[in-house]
């Protein structure tokens, strides 16, 4: 298994990628009860989405592992639920079942464009600068998520977002959390990140913000209402609606993955001269993922963010991602157990992570403008928008026609050109 996974060639070990794991687990397990909120606003069952949610990250998690050897997790996405719910089912009418089918076409999309090279094409011929602005783009906006999460920044109807009651309990276990996990990482405690998470939930419990579960195992519910009915939706795929919903999924799954390859493999010093080994594989895990999840009855998974936490936790190998699945199919069993880990818990984390990911800032030529602009463009965007997918549109945009003014066209990839095309039909038609 060492050798299969390459554990000991990274520097890692079993014990170090079980607590990155684990870490990764934690940072998004809220995706277990959120998701089934938002989704079953369209009359799903919340008790089958429950189920399909955590077996959907768990499979998908296990094929990256065990596929592309990376410590990345998939999930049912956030952004793309909101998506599938609110505008798709609520916005324009259309049927859950027939949405699930828009999930699994994009997802065959997907699968072809790995299959065929041609996605870990356009992977690569994204720039250096656009790559390390994606990552420390994406660390702000889940720093942002975090603080959120924690209520340090709250929504404001003059000045859009303030300063939130720091008074309020809930805030102030996230900011003792806060305190104790940026203690730990400054240290150089090595799990430092998980470690934190673990003190959180148990001044959290101790303060009340937090439940004492009330048992240690549930009955497993029924997938039943869902699994399955994506084949009952193939009625009402055949609409120009439709087609718009599909790009749309495929256009935001293919930057936000893109997107969190690069800065998960980035930070974990994966790349190998600044592309991404066995790109083909991991999208071939992450797009067969999506499929899978839309017959178990979910909106598009992919890849999360969150992994992060569990790389700076010493995640190296695909073996992180094999902890992770197998604490989602644990979840299953024992969901009680998972009411301790709530937003103020996993809202230090989400900052720390981001912290550790703005570093990629330091790697970019500020003072070439024609690399700033795009850059400074993608970091920027993503927390303003609450979008990865916007941020790296963003730089696209940017990057050929900065390049074409300084007079660098020759170093602009041919594909930048037909993403250039991609993103101002996304900003003008699809977004």
């Amino acid at each position: 298994m060492d050798r299969f996974f390459g554990i000991s060639n990274q520097g890692s070990s079993y014990r170090v990628e079980t607590v990155a794991g684990t870490t990764t687990f934690l940072a998004m397990a809220y995706i277990l009860f959120v998701n089934p909120s938002i989704l079953s606003a369209t009359g799903m069952d919340p008790q089958a989405l429950f189920v399909a949610t955590a077996l959907a990250a768990a499979l998908g998690t296990l094929l990256m592992g065990l596929l592309a050897n990376y410590p990345i997790a998939l999930a049912p996405g956030m952004g793309l639920n909101a998506f599938f719910a609110y505008t798709v089912v609520l916005g324009m009418g259309i049927e859950w079942q027939t949405a699930l089918v828009g999930t699994l076409v994009s997802g065959a999309l997907f699968l072809v464009l790995a299959l065929t090279g041609l996605r870990r094409v356009i992977i690569e011929a994204i720039p250096m600068h656009l790559k390390f602005a994606t990552a420390s783009g994406i660390g702000l906006f889940i720093a942002f998520i975090g603080l959120r999460n924690a209520g340090i920044v709250v929504p404001d109807e003059n000045t859009t977002v303030a300063l939130g009651d720091l008074s309020q309990r809930g805030t102030l276990v996230a900011v003792a959390g806060l305190l104790i996990t940026a203690v730990l990482v400054i240290r150089g405690v090595r799990g430092g990140v998980f470690y934190g998470l673990v003190a959180t939930a148990v001044v959290a419990v101790l303060a009340g913000v937090a439940s004492v579960p009330s048992g240690l195992v549930a009955p497993v519910p029924s997938l039943a209402p869902t699994f399955g009915a994506v084949f009952d939706g193939f009625g009402g795929f055949f609409t120009t609606q439709m087609l718009v919903v599909v790009l749309t999924m495929l256009f935001v799954d293919f930057f936000d993955t893109s997107g969190t390859l690069i800065a998960v493999a980035n930070q974990a010093d994966l790349l190998e001269d600044g592309k991404l080994p066995r790109a083909n594989r991991a999208l071939a895990a992450d797009s067969t993922a999506t499929m899978v999840g839309a017959v178990l009855g979910t909106s598009t998974t992919t890849s999360y963010i969150e992994s992060s936490a569990g790389v700076s936790a010493g995640g190296r190998t695909g073996f992180t991602s094999v902890v992770t699945a197998g604490w989602f199919l644990l979840a299953l069993f024992f969901s009680p157990l998972l009411d301790v880990v709530t937003a103020e818990v996993t809202a230090p984390a989400l900052i720390i992570v981001g912290v550790l990911m703005a570093a990629s800032l330091g790697k970019i030529a500020w003072t070439e403008l024609e690399v700033a602009i795009p850059a400074f463009a993608t970091v920027i965007a993503m927390p303003l928008t609450y979008s990865i997918a916007t941020g790296i549109a963003c730089g696209l945009l940017l990057h050929p026609i900065a390049m074409i003014a300084k007079g660098r066209r020759r170093e602009v990839h041919w594909l930048n050109y037909l993403l250039l095309a991609v993103v101002l039909a996304y900003f003008i038609w699809l977004h």
